[in-house]
């Protein structure tokens, strides 16, 4: 009960608070061309996020995944000074964490450790970055988890559909890639082939260095200045964002053996940094609500119907579900968008949900970990880490008006995916539907 009544308290007052981030000082400075984003963190954890950007746009189809294994291999195949255990050992003796996540537009090496401890761990955070050792042994090892990996990423529907609906989607753009990777292409990939590929992205230009932490700016210089003692300058680089339009509705299918059939839609969003995107990303929000309660409250189709706004340098709404019916879902969902089209959400809803996503977004600002990832997410998506501070009173000021609107604009053509029992299914209900008709982005 006291959790509940806090958790009351905490939505009741968000929109009297002051953001955690626009009390704290955060700055950014320049260090040997390379932008450094620091945000003071008020406690005696280190976290530092080293960032790649380009991600899909670093390599052609022929090569997905190489940005993966090489991220992978910098702690997982040793460095020049230390082997993998030893490398492994140096970082559990005082509980610190080095690891890497590959994403569709950048990727990055963390660290997070304890303040007093940072002169042990920094050393091992440089040596992962300019003097991995690529082992062939190690290597292989990795190389052979990544495709087991990917190999029980295929077998989960869940996964399956949505890397086949990227691939439809987005066929012959960069978003087709899957970071991870296919089986085919990551059994093709040698250490020297991966380490000369990672020489190629980790150069300044692609560089972005996020710090929360309470270090001293001399600290921070000396130490940046460090780490890229020695990296090349690299070309010019800029991450190229574009916009997802769908002309007509599309459906594509393949036959699976599954115990459900699973579908998905993909169609529009807007591009960050442009008017509509912080109103589309409340509607998404409310319009997940909606689906929810008419596919599986009021209609017993799916166990888990989802929607979201998938934002990126091209971002995206999707809707999924996994359902025995397919044929009555897109009757239900053509019906339910048609009437938020019409209708609109009313602005109880539109109230109620800028307070939920606010709430939600500081619980997720908790740790240095979060804040750091949030920073790197704006800086990198939207040009602009500051959106991290102004993204509370950004989304105050949207009216239903806006954010009906952002709805109406981009909810319109799909491009609709279906793996399972093609028998069941009827294409032409998916592909003549209600959307699109009066949607002006997509025509």
């Amino acid at each position: 009960m006291k959790k509940r009544i806090f958790v009351l308290l905490i939505a009741a007052t968000l929109y009297n608070i002051k953001p955690v981030l626009a009390q704290s000082g955060a700055y950014e400075t320049t260090i040997d061309g390379v932008k450094v984003i620091v945000q003071p963190s008020g406690n005696d954890i280190v976290e530092i996020q080293t960032v790649i950007k380009g991600g899909v746009q670093n390599y052609p189809a022929t090569k997905q995944g190489i940005e993966a294994i090489a991220m992978n291999a910098l702690t997982e195949c040793g460095t020049l000074k230390h082997d993998k255990n030893s490398f492994k050992n140096q970082l559990d003796k005082v509980s610190a964490n080095v690891y890497s996540g590959t994403y569709k537009d950048y990727s990055v090496l963390r660290m997070n450790c304890i303040k007093t401890d940072f002169e042990t761990v920094w050393p091992l955070y440089v040596e992962a970055l300019k003097e991995p050792a690529f082992d062939a042994k190690e290597f292989a090892r990795v190389k052979q988890d990544q495709i087991n990996g990917l190999k029980d990423a295929d077998s989960r529907p869940d996964v399956a559909i949505n890397n086949y609906a990227n691939q439809v989607a987005f066929a012959n753009r960069d978003y087709a890639k899957n970071p991870s990777g296919t089986v085919d292409i990551m059994q093709t990939f040698t250490p020297d082939e991966v380490k000369a590929y990672y020489k190629s992205v980790f150069v300044k230009s692609h560089l972005t260095i996020v710090i929360v932490a309470d270090l001293s700016k001399e600290e921070i210089e000396t130490k940046v200045r460090g780490l890229l003692a020695g990296v090349k300058p690299g070309s010019p680089f800029q991450l190229k964002k574009s916009f997802f339009r769908v002309y007509k509705n599309q459906f594509a299918s393949q036959p699976r053996e599954l115990a459900t059939n699973y579908v998905v839609g993909i169609t529009s969003g807007p591009l960050p940094g442009t008017p509509d995107y912080n109103a589309f990303q409340v509607a998404m929000r409310i319009f997940y609500d909606r689906h929810f309660l008419d596919v599986r409250t009021n209609n017993g189709l799916s166990y888990a119907p989802g929607a979201q706004f998938s934002n990126g340098s091209t971002s995206f709404a999707k809707f999924s579900v996994s359902t025995t019916q397919p044929d009555k879902y897109i009757a239900v969902f053509d019906k339910l968008v048609a009437k938020i089209k019409s209708d609109g959400f009313t602005a109880d809803e539109v109230k109620n949900m800028k307070t939920t996503y606010l709430t939600s977004f500081y619980y997720k600002q908790e740790t240095n970990s979060a804040q750091a990832s949030s920073i790197v997410s704006n800086e990198v998506i939207h040009d602009n880490w500051k959106r991290s501070l102004t993204l509370a009173d950004d989304v105050k000021k949207l009216t239903p008006g806006e954010v009906n609107d952002a709805f109406r604009k981009y909810i319109g053509n799909i491009v609709w995916v279906y793996q399972g029992d093609t028998k069941k299914v009827n294409p032409l209900l998916y592909t003549n539907g209600t959307m699109g008709a009066d949607n002006p982005v997509s025509h």
